[in-house]
């Protein structure tokens, strides 16, 4: 990652004698803001090119590591949907911010989706909008045996690993793009956090909760991507969230922060300006 001066690595307290890593790059206290949340297998040091980018828009740009990753990574646990959402409640809660957009790619895109509707609990607190990339739905991704199997054994498999990638990229480009996204797992998490964190993605399920959900939500696909296919989204979003745009992104799979990074902050900043 390109050095920020903008950027500062920072540690919240959430609860006694544990904090939770997180990149703020700042634009201006006056300005919007965005919460990331990351994908399994990355972490918020990942980011740093695009908060140089947003902080130069005009953006401020927080992405936080979960329990078991980067700046949290000696954290146990738990790992869930709900320790995701309550942590960063103490984060914002730490830096004294009120309102808010939320972005998350992937398993991200499942924390953004909770911490939406989790935050309706808390009077002081103003979610924007919701953008999720390539994301994880509400109801989680509960996949036949076979399947799970293979996620199971990527996280200490790299041959299975750089499978689920290649798919997951459409199988169209270069390998060394799959072998930077499996170094990046390999050395931002652990094998046994990075497949716990598979079953909670596959295996949670808030859909109950999800007509709570009325900010504008934006989802983008990658035109390529084969595990968070255009057809599965359109299936199920929508069912979720009938207010829900979804946008498909050319030329790019599950990754599009690495594929078309410019064209992916564009369509999500002009979301952001226009829903606050």
């Amino acid at each position: 990652p390109t050095d920020d001066e903008a950027a500062e690595s920072i540690v919240i307290p959430v609860e006694k004698d544990v904090v939770i890593g997180a990149r703020l790059h700042m634009a201006g206290a006056a300005a919007a803001t965005i919460l990331f949340f990351h994908g399994n297998g990355e972490i918020v040091g990942d980011y740093d090119d695009l908060g140089i980018v947003y902080t130069d828009m005009g953006i401020n740009f927080l992405p936080v590591d979960y329990r078991g990753y980067g700046g949290s990574r000696e954290l146990v646990g738990p790992h869930s949907m709900a320790q995701i959402s309550s942590d960063v409640f103490d984060v914002v809660d730490e830096l004294g911010w009120k309102t808010f957009s939320l972005v998350g790619h992937s398993m991200g895109g499942m924390a953004a989706q909770r911490v939406a509707i989790d935050a309706l609990n808390r009077s002081d607190l103003t979610v924007q909008c919701v953008v999720g990339v390539t994301p994880v739905p509400a109801s989680g991704v509960p996949l036949p045996p076979e399947i799970k199997a293979v996620f199971e054994a990527a996280a200490h498999d790299d041959a299975m690993a750089c499978n689920v990638i290649e798919n997951s990229l459409g199988q169209r480009l270069k390998p060394q793009l799959t072998q930077l996204i499996l170094k990046l797992k390999n050395t931002t998490v652990a094998p046994e956090v990075f497949k716990k964190y598979f079953y909670v993605f596959s295996e949670t399920n808030f859909c109950e909760l999800s007509s709570q959900l009325k900010q504008p939500f934006l989802v983008l696909i990658g035109q390529h991507d084969q595990g968070v296919s255009e057809e599965m989204a359109r299936a199920v979003f929508p069912g979720l969230y009938p207010h829900v745009k979804i946008e498909v992104l050319p030329n790019s799979g599950h990754y599009p922060m690495v594929e078309i990074p410019v064209h992916l902050m564009t369509v999500i900043e002009n979301f952001i300006l226009n829903s606050i």
